[in-house]
């Protein structure tokens, strides 16, 4: 115990590991405890800094996604002035987010040998992920629209793919080499963080850019685009004549 003119330290040693969950399921009682015999008094020390940490991660993760995901969706909605495309680039962003972080967890474990993961990887890695998914995917998509005007939803795509192909995926490739080098430097969060969103970015770039979002629009069709006017010209483009279907 020690005593200052602005208050008292109390320490008092856990026997359990610090930063078990049985010592962070002791924190709240402990301050309940404190508050009702001193009201005012702040209970800390590495167990509760842990607690409060992954506690605020918990909390961050519970509400920040969602409104990433409603902004971001808002955006592609009025961009590409329909409802579905917006619905299935976001649906495919977060399968890559999800897969990327759970082989990330995997290597974590099995090859890293690492104990745990930090509470706040899932939150960074997703805002990450999210955001570099989808300015791909609208590269994409944007020019699938032109081109489906012209040629139909089925053949747009195709379009689209072969002309911004080369760009993205090397822009792919530069990004995910740049996330690769925090993997290699002496924190765990950071190799964590570098690992996820590099491995994230190439899944995108070489699977569901290239192959999930294109296979997706063309088993829709035009229904891709609902509600605009592209949903109803059927798989001929708006500006090709009905006798042209192609």
């Amino acid at each position: 115990m020690a005593r200052g003119e602005r208050g008292v330290l109390v320490q008092a040693t856990l026997e359990l590991e610090p930063y078990s969950t049985e010592a962070f399921d002791l924190i709240d009682p402990i301050r309940d405890a404190v508050h009702r015999a001193a009201p005012g008094t702040q209970v800390g020390g590495a167990s509760a800094v842990e607690f409060d940490v992954r506690e605020a991660a918990a909390w961050d993760s519970t509400v920040i996604p969602p409104i990433v995901l409603v902004v971001v969706t808002l955006i592609l909605v009025l961009l590409l002035r329909s409802l579905v495309a917006p619905l299935v680039l976001v649906g495919t962003v977060i399968v890559s987010f999800l897969a990327a972080l759970g082989v990330g967890y995997f290597v974590f474990d099995v090859f890293f040998g690492f104990p745990g993961s930090d509470p706040s990887l899932p939150l960074f890695a997703f805002v990450f992920l999210v955001a570099l998914g989808v300015d791909y995917n609208i590269f994409l998509i944007a020019r699938a629209r032109e081109e489906t005007v012209k040629h139909g939803t089925r053949e747009g795509m195709l379009r689209a793919l072969a002309v911004t192909g080369g760009v993205i995926t090397s822009a792919g490739i530069v990004l995910a080499g740049t996330f690769s080098v925090l993997a290699v430097l002496p924190l765990v969060f950071l190799t964590e963080i570098g690992f996820v969103v590099a491995f994230g970015v190439l899944l995108d770039t070489f699977l569901v850019r290239s192959v999930l979002v294109p296979a997706v629009a063309i088993t829709l069709g035009p229904r891709f685009w609902w509600p605009s006017a592209l949903s109803r010209g059927g798989e001929r483009g708006l500006d090709q004549p009905a006798g042209e279907a192609g």
